[in-house]
């Protein structure tokens, strides 16, 4: 065999050839471990969050009974409206839902459309808890007039605000899809909020047992 021979056995077949990278298989193994970090980082950030939960229940658990002389959540609270707020959460991860499975199936606008439902029924639901909020306070039951109280706007408000972050990254996520469509980063944003609209709908379930319907069993 010749010098020249062995160089290009060498180089495209030998040692040096099992050396050279495809670019485009360095590509998928990165764009698969920035996925993988993605998600773990999150599910983190959603074990974070309910260790926070988990405290201000536990803290309105202990504040339960604590009115001072002030009213109890039987006399404030009107569990219809309340009933009408967690139907309008409970409904939007159901469009949230049919949002994800009309994306992956590549119907694009269908998605979007059902993002937009989302969007606004989330807005109802925050809506209506700022108009909750704003009666109780006209009517004195403020989170200074006891525990009690100030256990309820911090739980609750603390959900809202939650809700309120929610739907600023939906309305992001909307104009991303718009301009950009369902890539495979756009495709791992929308999963994460997936999870974090589903969680907060699971702590809302939680908080209407907890809270609400208790007062009233």
């Amino acid at each position: 065999m010749s010098e020249s021979s062995a160089i290009q056995g060498y180089v495209f077949g030998g040692p040096a050839a099992r050396h050279v990278s495809d670019p485009h298989a360095e590509h998928a193994s990165r764009g698969h471990g920035d996925e993988t970090q993605t998600t773990l980082g999150f599910w983190i950030y959603l074990m974070s969050d309910c260790l926070i939960f988990a405290v201000l229940f536990a803290t309105f658990g202990v504040l339960a009974g604590a009115t001072a002389g002030g009213p109890s959540g039987r006399h404030l609270f009107e569990l219809e409206f309340v009933l009408g707020e967690t139907m309008l959460l409970l409904l939007s991860s159901f469009t949230f839902g049919a949002a994800m499975l009309s994306l992956k199936g590549g119907k694009q606008g269908q998605g979007m459309w059902w993002l937009a439902a989302t969007f606004v029924l989330g807005a109802g639901f925050v809506g209506m808890e700022v108009y909750e909020f704003a009666e109780l306070i006209h009517r004195g039951a403020t989170p200074q007039v006891s525990a009690y109280l100030s256990g309820y706007f911090t739980l609750v408000g603390t959900h809202g605000l939650h809700v309120t972050c929610g739907l600023l990254w939906l309305a992001v996520m909307l104009h991303q899809l718009h301009h950009f469509g369902f890539t495979a980063v756009t495709r791992r944003r929308m999963e994460c909020l997936s999870l974090f609209w589903h969680f907060l709908d699971l702590i809302w379930i939680c908080v209407f047992t907890f809270i609400y319907l208790r007062e009233f069993a």
